[in-house]
């Protein structure tokens, strides 16, 4: 159901993207109307969050039932303890993924929007969307004389327009809920040192999920669901060597060292400390002891000497069995994205850095290994275009099936064949956005409700 407009971007961006879903193969395999119709369902999916939320289970440490139950159990505490109601959380398994648990999430709800209102930036305004409450960094604007305990509607700044401090604004913002002040206008703005910590906390949102707050920390891990299927797709077997080259903030990391049961290595790169030091925290918190996790710049991992050995990076040429590239994109197919504000010229900027890390990749990779490559977007040139340069520049390489495979299949427009389109797993929630079937029970419903996202693996000869 929408409740919000399309995602605001940048006219040159929007023109930009329509000419991806409208190009010459799409235009000649479904028609402009066809084409156009799923270019605009794309834009108002894309500002509205799915339907449930999805929850690794740690099934290393704990069988899947188990963590089930005891999940139901504490969220139904928690919700007790905030609502005075005693009420049952379901909790579905997933019929295809081992180690997945779906809980389905509330909204639209028919929450009334109050006149007193605390603007946030669209990055906050999503993270509402999904479950949190207001945290102070995410806050733009107040009212005058806010103070802590007032009741106030929290609105999204869809367009960046909003200036910090400022105590209205009328531009182009939309409604995500009712909360109530943690703190006074003068602790958030008039500070010498930035405020920290919750500055709303949402007691109305409209879309209501499950809190997780502290919840089985070990246990359960709350990750998109075609970020699971990317382990799963990998394949890691115990005792191999795996390299994750964009590792922050670690949850594939985490779930290839868990899926070969912590045994072998998992090597995780960032370049930013802060980044990796997250990675190490999320291994720590999930028992795994197979992650190394060095900061260091992905494009320079492979050493000029191959004799070399050190433990960390560089590496010789072909030392991993397998390569994980989930490579940075451009973002454009996170759920719930009410506005972007980037110029096309950082859109455009992802497709050569991801072609600096696949050559990097393919380096690393033995042969015989597995290359997967990730996106969280939906734009042709960093998804099927890539897939298609990468077949054209190393003769070694070839698309092999992925299991599980629950998306679509790759997107026209790269040249691509009909086999090895069929071989790509696209996440398109467009292709059954207001088509009905929300009503359908959840596990059969979530894998077309998901973010925007892309897979692609192959192997080398």
């Amino acid at each position: 159901m929408s409740v919000f407009p399309g995602i605001s971007l940048k006219p040159e961006v929007t023109e930009f993207l329509k000419s991806v879903f409208l190009n010459n193969e799409v235009l000649a395999a479904v028609g402009r109307e066809g084409a156009e119709s799923r270019f605009q369902k794309l834009l108002v999916c894309l500002s509205h969050p799915p339907s449930y939320t999805c929850v690794r289970a740690s099934t290393h440490l704990t069988p899947l039932e188990e963590i089930r139950h005891k999940l139901g159990e504490e969220l139904r505490k928690k919700t007790f303890k905030s609502s005075a109601e005693d009420s049952t959380v379901q909790i579905f398994t997933h019929p295809k993924i081992p180690d997945v648990l779906l809980l389905p999430v509330d909204g639209p709800r028919p929450v009334k929007q109050l006149h007193p209102e605390v603007v946030v930036g669209a990055q906050c305004g999503s993270a509402v969307l999904r479950g949190a409450h207001v945290f102070v960094p995410g806050i733009i604007a107040s009212p005058k004389y806010m103070k802590a305990g007032d009741v106030v509607s929290v609105v999204s700044d869809l367009e960046g327009k909003c200036t910090r401090g400022a105590k209205s604004f009328l531009g182009k913002r939309a409604f995500v809920g009712n909360g109530v002040a943690e703190m006074d206008r003068s602790e958030i703005f008039c500070t010498d040192e930035p405020a920290k910590g919750i500055g709303v906390r949402m007691v109305e949102p409209l879309y209501l999920s499950p809190s997780f707050d502290g919840v089985l920390p070990s246990l359960a891990f709350l990750q998109n669901l075609p970020s699971v299927v990317v382990g799963h797709v990998l394949g890691p077997h115990p005792g191999e060597r795996i390299l994750d080259m964009c590792a922050a903030p670690g949850g594939k990391t985490c779930h290839i060292a868990a899926l070969m049961g912590d045994q072998g290595e998992v090597v995780a790169l960032d370049k930013i400390q802060n980044k990796i030091d997250r990675v190490l925290q999320n291994a720590q918190t999930l028992h795994l002891r197979s992650i190394k996790a060095f900061c260091f710049n992905s494009i320079k991992a492979v050493s000029s000497d191959p004799t070399q050995e050190n433990e960390g990076p560089p590496f010789p040429p072909e030392s991993f069995d397998r390569v994980l590239l989930d490579a940075p994109c451009s973002g454009l197919g996170q759920r719930p994205n009410m506005g972007c504000t980037w110029s096309l010229k950082e859109i455009r900027s992802y497709q050569p850095l991801q072609r600096k890390l696949f050559h990097t990749a393919v380096r690393l990779l033995k042969k015989g290994g597995i290359l997967v490559y990730s996106t969280c977007t939906v734009i042709l040139a960093e998804n099927e275009e890539q897939v298609a340069w990468a077949l054209d520049s190393f003769p070694c390489l070839t698309l092999q099936p992925q299991e599980p495979h629950i998306g679509a299949e790759g997107m026209l427009g790269a040249g691509l064949s009909p086999k090895q389109l069929r071989l790509l797993q696209r996440f398109s929630p467009e292709l059954s956005w207001d088509q009905g079937g929300m009503e359908a029970p959840l596990p059969s419903r979530a894998d077309r409700d998901t973010i925007g996202f892309f897979i692609a693996k192959f192997l080398k000869n």
